[in-house]
């Protein structure tokens, strides 16, 4: 899954990444090392500008709340439990099937945190001497450094409680596709630990490879078929992992310091 990621890429240089060609600076962002469920999150996103002359579909940078809330729901309450899509399932489900369809998004970022519980915590839980094991947050980053373009989706929802002209009116909100974690080598993997992505969890953040982009964001594209061949996983060895610090866990917590490579795991033996 992914629970929690680090963006804090300025936007005038994702803007020159994803090749946008409209972005407010009102909607500036401050870097999030830490980006939890419901916030405010940078998409990429591909449509026509409102009250435009042309109906082409323009590359945009914009501010969306991180979980989604289907257009036909009848509140926004399960928004935080919408934060991820399933690759395998997403092209039926109704919560995420139409905007598969016709409203794909990439949400920039570092890289994103899962967590791994440790050998001796596992052991205390089975022993009934824990009810919650500490674990081992790592940082799952692109090897080469370059922004990690997670696969998302994007939906647009009225709250009918306030009127048209309110600015809370529409909510903008997304979700990050997720697929099964690779179980090959990582690019670059800890001294001591996980050896593969599969080893930290099951699923991980869909990426997509620059190659990918273009077809992903066209809102033209809307033949299933087609769309399910843009979920296949990326090449394997593009990933690096290492331990940060436990301070990760706790989402008050925020800086550039969550991002420390740790020399090995604060939390006892994992692997």
């Amino acid at each position: 899954m992914c629970g929690r990621y680090a963006a804090s890429r300025r936007p005038e240089d994702l803007v020159g990444v994803f090749e946008v060609e409209k972005w407010e600076p009102e909607e500036t962002l401050a870097p999030d090392w830490n980006v939890a469920p419901t916030k405010e999150v940078y998409a990429v996103l591909e449509r026509p500008l409102k009250d435009a002359d042309s109906p082409r579909p323009v590359r945009q940078l914009r501010t969306l709340k991180w979980g989604l809330v289907p257009s036909w729901s009848k509140s926004p309450e399960g928004a935080a439990r919408m934060i991820n899509a399933r690759a395998e399932t997403v092209a039926e489900k109704p919560s995420f099937k139409r905007a598969f369809a016709t409203r794909r998004c990439i949400l920039p970022a570092d890289g994103y945190y899962e967590w791994v519980t440790g050998s001796g915590e596992r052991d205390l839980e089975v022993e009934g001497k824990k009810k919650r094991p500490r674990k081992q947050p790592y940082f799952v980053t692109p090897a080469d450094g370059s922004v990690f373009a997670m696969a998302g989706l994007y939906e647009f929802w009225r709250d009918r409680t306030l009127p048209d002209d309110h600015p809370s009116a529409w909510w903008v909100t997304c979700s990050v596709i997720t697929t099964e974690a690779e179980t090959g080598p990582l690019g670059v993997a800890p001294a001591e630990g996980p050896g593969s992505l599969a080893d930290i969890h099951p699923r991980m953040p869909l990426m997509l490879t620059p190659d990918r982009w273009d077809a992903w964001l066209d809102p033209h594209r809307t033949d299933l078929e087609e769309l399910q061949g843009l979920l296949a996983a990326p090449p394997g060895g593009l990933m690096r992992a290492y331990p940060v610090a436990t301070a990760v866990s706790n989402v008050r917590n925020n800086g550039p310091e969550l991002l420390t490579e740790l020399e090995g795991p604060e939390v006892g033996t994992l692997f």
